[in-house]
């Protein structure tokens, strides 16, 4: 090489460089689409930091080779001559082969470049390449082609943004092998580890601590927390607390703030934790953060309500929009309810929003809004005001063919439900809404839940009416 790569690093361009890098990582923060999370990377070194170009490679199952998965700058196209290298081969499949990064700022006098006219033409003098290694094993490579010398300080944080990625890919790879299972079979557990021995392989520089007994949860509050535990791994979190209650588990983190400079504690870790907030809430979850004392650490805690009812049956979740589809699906859980995630199934029940899923006796849970008619057919609607005991009993209606939760066309009063009849009769008795949810095992909000829909039924515009029409007509 005719220029060294080593030298004394520039504080300030290194602070600098770190910010950037920091941005780059935080596109794919959470990303669980191994191809996605390449694309960012390879994007954001090109963008980010001006290089001619940068490609990366995954180890394909069989490890016998690296397929080109993200290539961005002067080439964006990933089924060219080297979008397929036999492991061992060319300098990509060495550094793989042999863990052993390359780094070189003369790239035409390197003896293994095959093309030393192509690299003259284009000007390219600074080559970058890495093996991507997780837990001892490599599952990727990054190389960068940079037409200036590479900065010692760039090498610094290029290392660092590896180390990320090979994290962010070794979760985002293992979910997608995971989500393979149970998408074939939804009796299949999704691991055969616990969520602490899963948290423990991602979060291996820190010290995990297991508090209360240790329950199973469904895959999407499983993945959920692997998601968080891979985000802090890359934020160098140093302490985590998982923690079972009775309906909710939570992961309590320490991560070090004393390096930010330019940034506040908590405008650094909003942004970083930004695209995870959304799928938190859609699970009646909560992410808080706050700052320690001396403003030198930050402690993240992610909660997450779970309920551990014995499943009563399957029910499909197909809604249009991916935050429906999350409220459903924990919603769904909540109440008892199995996720199907095999082949669409005729005889499971149906939760969307899509009439295009409408077939012909498919017992359907039609997820109703406002202003919006109800498809012809529909016997059952509920929308995200429906609390999961309601869900279940929605569900057991449409089993056996009856309907629940439409309003009556005609002037009759419509009939009310089993549940609703209890209600109302213990109402009579003089109980509170807070008396009868703790009397029939409910919440309190689907003790209300009910009676909104008594006096929609009955067409009365207060409780005493509703009672009166049901002592009139003999129901109570």
């Amino acid at each position: 090489m005719s220029e060294p790569l080593t030298g004394l690093l520039d504080p300030t361009r290194i602070l600098f460089d770190l910010q950037r890098g920091n941005e780059i990582a935080q596109r794919f923060s959470g990303c669980l689409e191994p191809e996605e999370i390449a694309r960012q990377l390879t994007n954001g070194l090109v963008e980010t930091f001006g290089c001619a170009f940068a490609r990366l490679w995954l180890l394909e199952s069989d490890q016998s080779a690296l397929r080109l998965v993200a290539s961005s700058g002067m080439y964006t196209n990933t089924d060219g001559f080297f979008s397929r290298v036999p492991m061992g081969a060319y300098k990509v499949g060495k550094i793989a082969q042999n863990r052993v990064s390359f780094l070189s700022n003369d790239l035409p006098a390197e003896p293994w470049v095959g093309n030393r006219e192509w690299a003259i033409a284009n000007g390219i003098r600074g080559f970058a390449g890495y093996p991507l290694t997780a837990q001892d094993r490599v599952i990727g490579v990054l190389a960068t082609f940079s037409r200036t010398p590479l900065a010692p300080e760039f090498l610094e944080i290029l290392q660092t943004l590896c180390t990320i990625t090979a994290i962010s890919l070794a979760t985002a790879l293992r979910y997608q092998q995971e989500k393979q299972c149970w998408q074939a079979s939804p009796k299949v557990a999704f691991s055969a580890l616990s969520l602490s021995d899963q948290l423990a392989g991602v979060l291996h520089s820190a010290r995990l601590t297991l508090v209360g007994t240790e329950q199973p949860l469904p895959v999407p509050l499983a993945y959920l927390f692997l998601h968080t535990a891979s985000i802090l791994h890359s934020i160098q979190c140093t302490y985590c607390r998982l923690i079972y209650k009775e309906s909710m588990v939570c992961l309590e983190a320490i991560v070090p703030t004393f390096a930010l400079t330019e940034q506040s504690p908590e405008s650094w870790i909003k942004a970083i934790f930004r695209d995870i907030r959304l799928t938190v809430a859609t699970h009646g979850g909560e992410l808080q953060t706050q700052a320690s004392g001396d403003r030198q650490a930050m402690q993240v805690i992610l909660k997450l309500p779970y309920w551990l009812a014995e499943p009563i049956g399957f029910v499909e979740i197909q809604c249009r929009a991916i935050a429906l589809q999350f409220a459903f699906t924990q919603l769904a859980n909540l109440a008892g309810l199995q996720v199907w995630y095999g082949n669409s199934n005729a005889e499971i029940p149906l939760i969307t929003d899509d009439e295009t899923c409408l077939t012909a006796n498919r017992r359907v849970l039609w997820v109703h809004q406002k202003h919006q008619p109800l498809p012809k057919g529909i016997k059952a609607k509920v929308d995200l005001s429906t609390p999961p005991e309601a869900l279940q009993e929605a569900y057991l209606a449409i089993k056996a063919n009856k309907p629940w939760g439409i309003e009556t066309r005609s002037n009759e009063p419509q009939v009310l439900s089993d549940r609703e009849l209890e209600i109302l009769t213990l109402l009579t008795q003089g109980l509170r809404d807070r008396d009868i949810a703790d009397r029939l095992i409910i919440s309190e909000s689907t003790v209300k839940f009910h009676m909104n829909n008594v006096l929609s039924k009955l067409k009365a515009r207060t409780r005493y009416q509703a009672i009166h029409l049901a002592l009139v007509n003999g129901w109570i």
